[in-house]
């Protein structure tokens, strides 16, 4: 027995949200054509869903004809990053308790990374710190390493992200601030840009312990977004 076809307006918000998918994650925009095709509907159908979403400002239309991501959708990544900011920040405040060392929820935006979240240690009187909303390339740092490792893997990366992949977590020296160590934890959750857990600190033997606690902390994330 076939299952029942959904409401016919289920139908066409699940092919918009399809579309806008489709449209952010290509590399280089989608063409009418392209959408149509890939999701199986006329180029009539398609075009209405584009300038549907066009309309919301949400993807523009370029002059070569493909549809890009557009202005309309800063406002929803606000929001994305509110609701991450909100969930991490009880738990960094207790991964700073535990590890004695600053601890920064980061996002990647573009080809940098930016902290989100920071925070300090309240009872010691010499921390390495930074302010939310700093921001550092992606090729720099654990943070950097970590948000790359929480992308699928592709053709020709470093093997240090490949590395923080599979073991769960980065680890740098000196990248980002001389002389201090850092760790991060990627944080993988459908839906969300990729984020991570950063900690950074002078002394080694907390950077060395660091990895699986922080893994432990990400994992407490995901759960609660997931």
């Amino acid at each position: 027995m076939e299952s029942p076809r959904p409401p016919a307006g289920a139908q066409t918000l699940d092919r918009g949200l399809r579309a806008l998918e489709m449209v952010a994650t290509a590399r280089d925009g989608l063409t009418i054509q392209d959408l149509s095709t890939a999701l199986g509907v006329h180029r009539s159908i398609a075009s209405r869903l584009l300038s549907t979403l066009a309309d919301r400002r949400l993807v523009i239309r370029g002059g070569d004809g493909r549809f890009r991501t557009g202005a309309g959708l800063a406002a929803l990544a606000a929001g994305i990053h509110t609701t991450l900011r909100a969930t991490a920040a009880p738990i960094l405040h207790e991964l700073v308790d535990k590890v004695g060392a600053t601890i920064s929820l980061l996002v990647a935006e573009g080809g940098e990374a930016v902290a989100l979240e920071v925070v300090e240690p309240p009872t010691l009187s010499y921390v390495l710190s930074f302010r939310a909303g700093s921001r550092h390339p992606l090729g720099r740092g654990s943070a950097g390493v970590a948000l790359r490792a929480a992308r699928p893997q592709s053709a020709g990366e470093e093997e240090a992200v490949t590395t923080a992949r599979k073991r769960g977590y980065a680890e740098t020296f000196g990248e980002v601030e001389p002389g201090a160590y850092g760790v991060a934890v990627p944080i993988v959750v459908p839906g969300l840009p990729a984020a991570c857990l950063n900690l950074i600190t002078h002394r080694g033997e907390i950077a060395a312990s660091a990895g699986p606690v922080l893994a432990e902390a990400a994992a407490r994330i995901v759960r609660e977004l997931s």
